[in-house]
């Protein structure tokens, strides 16, 4: 993350009517460093290691506060805690229900799905980012494989 991103990523905080506060900025500082797909406990790690007089109570209020305007999402990979990304940057994500891998799946790869079942169906998917279960060529070749 540079200077200028996480610049554009306050301006569209102050867009939405929200305050930037030393303590937000700390947050979508740590926040933008992790790349995406973040826990909120770890992101609180993250940030109370550098300011330890931030509560890990602000880092929840904070992610909400960025979900409700729009710039964050969360979504839950697997049977793990929810984890946090770029609303801007929309993918979806593949999930090994053996070893927990995740593939991040580019949006348009699900394009003609979702035509599909608008044609069939009548029925406008709005997917914004989920997660399909399934199993990954490692743990499909394991000498016990998955059930079928």
């Amino acid at each position: 993350m540079d200077d200028a991103d996480l610049q554009r990523f306050l301006d569209e905080l102050r867009e939405g009517g929200g305050r930037v506060t030393t303590a937000r900025r700390a947050i979508a500082t740590a926040f933008l460093d992790a790349g995406g797909h973040v826990t909120v406990d770890d992101l609180a790690s993250t940030v109370q290691a550098a300011h330890p007089e931030i509560a890990v109570s602000t880092v929840y209020r904070t992610m909400e506060a960025l979900e409700e305007r729009g710039l964050v999402e969360h979504l839950h990979l697997g049977h793990g805690p929810a984890v946090y990304h770029r609303s801007d940057e929309l993918h979806h994500h593949l999930v090994c229900e053996g070893c927990g891998r995740v593939v991040e799946v580019p949006e348009e790869t699900l394009t003609r799905f979702a035509s599909e079942i608008a044609e069939r169906f009548d029925f406008r998917i709005e997917a914004r980012h989920f997660a399909l279960p399934g199993w990954c060529a490692t743990c499909l070749a394991a000498p016990e494989p998955p059930p079928a």
